[in-house]
């Protein structure tokens, strides 16, 4: 199955990364600016590059702005989870920092989701097969081709993962707004994977029931609550921040 990614920070991502494209569109009068190095590295790795009409890009990625480029690619490969643990242990100098996504729906929240989580150093994001976003085009343009690095495992159940987790010595910290702990009293110095909750109702009983402790942000407006995005990138920089002091 082939799939569309759309967008020059999506494409030439893809392109450093060595997925396989088949190939690569550029919409006539684009700027050379924008599209040279792509062109050039499309070029290299014997790609094929056509120039076409814009809206013949449009067609190709509706909804998305493609910036004038649009690549056809396979279809978007998901680690698993023994793959992730392998990964792990390949680097025994790094403490083990994972993500949970506990039916995230939105492709724009699970790309910024993961665009902040490739920035952060995040070693996987786990989300479950059912009633959660996939990894499409819309994903690949909001990440901003972060989804090329960040090793992606989809899961049939999500509580049994995590019991796999904590067998492999991995603490779970759940993202929950009753929470008794702020996340800035948390220890996140240990291997930890954080779970953030849907974007409406949260995490779920059986998977908060799953976790080790739960934290929650401290609010001072109105607004109880923030985009799940927004929250799952202040929580890893709160384990970034710690992590770094250690140091």
């Amino acid at each position: 199955m082939e799939e569309y990614i759309a967008g020059k920070h999506s494409v030439l991502e893809a392109l450093r990364s060595g997925r396989t494209i088949n190939k690569i569109w550029i919409a006539e009068g684009s700027r050379k600016e924008l599209t040279q190095l792509i062109i050039g590295q499309a070029r290299e790795q014997g790609i094929i590059v056509t120039f076409a009409d814009k809206r013949k890009l449009d067609q190709m990625a509706p909804g998305l702005q493609h910036q004038g480029v649009v690549a056809q690619i396979a279809s978007y490969e998901y680690t698993e989870l023994e793959d992730l643990f392998r990964q792990l242990k390949e680097k025994p100098d790094q403490t083990p920092f994972l993500l949970i996504l506990d039916e995230i729906e939105d492709p724009h929240n699970l790309g910024s989701i993961l665009r902040s989580a490739d920035c952060a150093g995040v070693h996987g994001v786990i989300l479950p097969k059912r009633r959660s976003a996939a990894l499409n085009a819309t994903v690949s343009k909001t990440s901003a081709g972060a989804v090329e690095y960040v090793p992606v495992v989809r899961v049939t159940n999500l509580a049994r993962t995590m019991e796999e987790l904590k067998r492999e010595g991995i603490w779970i910290a759940g993202a929950d707004a009753s929470a008794g702990q702020e996340v800035f009293d948390a220890d996140f110095r240990l291997p930890i994977a954080i779970v953030i909750g849907n974007e409406n109702r949260g995490i779920g009983r059986l998977i908060k029931e799953k976790c080790d402790f739960l934290v929650k942000l401290p609010m001072f407006g109105q607004i109880h609550s923030l985009n799940a995005s927004v929250a799952a990138s202040v929580l890893m920089y709160e384990v970034v921040r710690q992590r770094r002091q250690v140091k």
